[in-house]
């Protein structure tokens, strides 16, 4: 495969995500089976700026596969953010003489690849990872399926202590803006209610639910809420029900950080695998300033624009299944 490109930066940015050690490893060793250099970028944009990089082999990153978090660390960058923290960020890799990158994050990180192409004309592709699935352009990203699972986990423990005990649990999952992790775990965990940014449920709606359960002698209920849920947070909503309700001993169980841990699943693994091939592949062909997807199981490049003006819609027939299911 015929590039002028000859070394490749990497780095991991944002929010950890199961499968970014994989994505990692697949990028490191498609770059040296087509002869390039890699170069690991430490802490995201920060260690662009402060030229914290280390040059990778296939060994570097043997052992990672099933490793969960980011072996490169990551973090936010809010000098990156400048026109000055970006013009250091560019003569580090002049430097070490990276002629293009490689990011794994989310849509934060793509709109750094973005600006440094735009200003330097470096070429960049990004691999999407985040456990919340709500970037546009691709089916799933790395870590959500970890996630999910982690949750669904959670849940039915969860559920063997509300059923000895008679009690309704609101149980809080990650997804300030997504539903996906929600409404998923929901259908898995046998959840009475799920509650999305996505969708307009009312406080009426979501009584008028649990009600139905106490009148048909339900022993135990449980809810799953999406943190950016717009009727409120777990213990908000456990407050409101307990003060017009005495069906159920309630108790409230926030997920949080737990879903961004763990080793990630098969899933993850291979998607992160064959995203990270891709971005190798795509580079050398000449892709640049895009983000890596996967849609109906076949690998996609999409463009900035693309991403940054669209959202990834919560799947209409996973609701429809969950207020079927939820009775």
């Amino acid at each position: 495969m015929e590039s002028s490109i000859s070394k490749i930066g990497v780095f991991t940015s944002g929010g950890d995500a199961p499968g970014m050690n994989a994505a990692l490893r697949a990028v490191v060793r498609a770059a040296i089976y087509y002869k390039k250099e890699v170069y690991g970028i430490m802490q995201g944009y920060e260690g662009m700026i402060a030229g914290d990089m280390v040059k990778l082999g296939a060994r570097s990153v043997g052992n990672i596969l099933q490793r969960g978090g980011t072996i490169l660390k990551s973090a936010r960058s809010q000098e990156f953010r400048t026109k000055e923290g970006r013009e250091k960020a560019f003569i580090n890799l002049q430097k070490n003489g990276i002629d293009a990158l490689v990011a794994i994050g989310g849509d934060g990180t793509f709109t750094g690849l973005h600006k440094l192409l735009e200003e330097y004309a470096i070429p960049a592709v990004c691999i999407p990872g985040t456990i919340d699935n709500d970037i546009a352009g691709t089916d799933y990203t790395v870590g959500f399926d970890t996630a999910t699972n982690t949750a669904v986990e959670a849940i039915d423990k969860i559920r063997d202590t509300a059923l000895s005990h008679n009690r309704l649990f609101f149980v809080e999952v990650m997804g300030r803006n997504s539903g996906y992790i929600a409404i998923n775990s929901g259908i898995a965990g046998g959840a009475v209610a799920t509650i999305i940014p996505e969708e307009s449920m009312t406080l009426e709606d979501l009584f008028a639910k649990l009600d139905e359960g106490g009148k048909t002698n339900k022993k135990s209920s449980l809810v799953v809420v999406a943190e950016g849920s717009k009727l409120g947070g777990a213990l908000e909503l456990a407050k409101k029900f307990s003060e017009r309700n005495n069906y159920f001993d309630i108790k409230v169980t926030i997920l949080g950080h737990l879903q961004r841990g763990g080793a990630p699943t098969y899933f993850d693994r291979v998607l992160a695998s064959k995203m990270g091939v891709a971005a190798i592949e795509g580079l050398l062909k000449g892709e640049k300033d895009v983000m890596v997807g996967i849609r109906d199981n076949k690998i996609v490049y999409n463009d900035f624009d693309t991403i940054m003006q669209h959202h990834h819609e919560i799947d209409s027939e996973a609701l429809r299944i969950s207020k079927i299911l939820s009775i």
